[in-house]
């Protein structure tokens, strides 16, 4: 049977604390109107719709416990933190000793950056530009000068003498 919930309704349940994490992992995130922040949870959702009913389950349980863990610390939730303690509780999640943890913030980041990223006025914020031949730079490139680079060795050549 075909999964018909809809993008936007994949990450409703964590609404509130994937919008505070998001803010976090991107900054630029704050000030976000509804409207931006539909378009952030809708491009996230129709990745997730790609994935198990299970893995979308357990981003929601990631998401949940990232809120709650804190409190375990603090004595407040990831929303009741402040910025200095959100980023160095996300940086020991980060670098967490367990796998699974780490692995689950990663695809967090990957989903919030790929929210951002995916609106028209996320990816113009880069200073590149999408098209259908590929993308392109906008604005003028600089020049670059030529690296001052030393020949590769010659593979052929015996060990330690390098291509004339």
């Amino acid at each position: 049977m075909p999964d018909t919930t809809a993008p936007e309704q994949v990450l409703a349940s964590a609404r509130r604390p994937f919008r505070v994490l998001a803010e976090t992992i991107l900054p630029r995130c704050r000030g976000l109107s509804e409207e931006e922040w539909a378009d952030v949870e809708g491009i996230a959702g129709r990745a997730l719709l790609d994935r198990p009913p299970g893995m979308r389950r357990q981003l929601r349980l990631l998401v949940r416990a990232l809120w709650w863990l804190p409190l375990l610390r603090w004595g407040r939730t990831f929303g009741g933190l402040g910025p200095e303690r959100r980023d160095r509780f996300l940086s020991g999640v980060e670098s967490s000793r367990f796998l699974l943890l780490r692995r689950g913030f990663w695809g967090l980041r990957t989903l919030v950056l790929m929210g951002w990223y995916g609106r028209p006025e996320g990816g113009a914020a880069t200073g590149w530009d999408a098209k259908l031949r590929g993308w392109s730079q906008k604005g003028p490139r600089p020049e670059e000068p030529a690296p001052d680079v030393p020949p590769a060795p010659d593979p052929s050549a015996p060990r330690g003498e390098a291509a004339p």
